[in-house]
This record gives C-alpha cells, structure tokens and sequence, in this order.
C-alpha cells in the first residue's frame, strides 16, 4: 500500500498597524542595512537582522561575488556573526528585508534554500524555533513561526 506524507504550512500577515515594537524595530535595523548590500551583479539588496535572546540585535547583508557561489546571503552573515561571537545564545527571531537597486521598490522574499538550512541547523542546536519576519511591498510582515514552515522537509527530519 502506498503511503502519503502531508504537512501543512502557513504564514501569517501583519498589516503595519499589527506590528509589535520588537518586530518593527527588526525589520527597520534590516531595512537600514540595505544599501551597504555589495550586489553590483544582481543589484538585488537583501538586509537581515537577528534577534538574539540576550536583547542584542546584529544586523548584516547579502556581499556577491564574481565568482557567485563564493557570495553570502544576508541571512547567513548575520547568523555566522552572531553564533560565531555568541554561541551560547539562543537567536527568536530574523527579519529579512530586500528590494530592487534599479526602481528601488520592496521585494518579498524568503530565505534561499541554504539559509533555510542554516537556520535549521540553529533550531536543532537550540531545540527551539527562530521566527521569520519577512517584508512585502505592502509594508506587511509575513511571519513564520519557524523554518518548518518554509521548509517542511528538512535534512534532519529525513530519518527522525
């Protein structure tokens, strides 16, 4: 007999009025990061901020290379900073935050599939989920409340 695997997954969206204070202070430290993004191949900027469970906030960018897979997501940069100086402390929550350089307009995006996999890999260290904050055109935050919602399959998941 065939066996079907399901998961479900969902976002949330909040309209600006909906934001909470520590939510908006995250995607305002991605959003200010923005235009330090190196993307001159792409001129796609990425900005992340990571909320750590000290209070301490870092916030890092996506830096593109000629040689492309040589380039780090601004959601790696930050995680790396973060875990590499603080690795005993649990990270809540990552706002992501990108748009286009040439009409300067937002872009909704979720973390690539290698980000999703390092915030996994976090997850699993901490035994605990990371909130995902993501910014649309409209100045709403979707928000996961984990990576499995972005990833229901994960590496780890595959033998548990």
């Amino acid at each position: 007999m065939t066996k079907k695997i399901e998961i479900k997954v969902s976002l949330e969206v909040f309209s600006k009025e909906e934001w909470t204070e520590e939510d908006a202070g995250l995607i305002e430290k991605a959003r200010s990061v923005l235009e330090n993004a190196h993307a001159p191949y792409s001129n796609f900027l990425v900005g992340a901020a990571l909320l750590l469970e000290d209070g301490n906030v870092f916030a890092a960018n996506n830096q593109e290379n000629a040689s492309f897979p040589v380039g780090i997501c601004a959601e790696r940069a930050v995680l790396s900073y973060a875990m590499g100086n603080f690795p005993h402390v649990r990270p809540l929550k990552i706002a992501i935050v990108a748009k286009r350089r040439l009409d300067g307009e937002l872009a909704t995006v979720t973390p690539c599939g290698l980000c999703r996999q390092t915030i996994n890999e976090y997850e699993v260290k901490f035994n605990h989920p990371i909130e995902i904050l993501m910014l649309n055109p409209q100045e709403e935050i979707l928000k996961a409340s984990g990576i499995d919602q972005l990833l229901p399959f994960k590496f780890n998941d595959l033998n548990s």
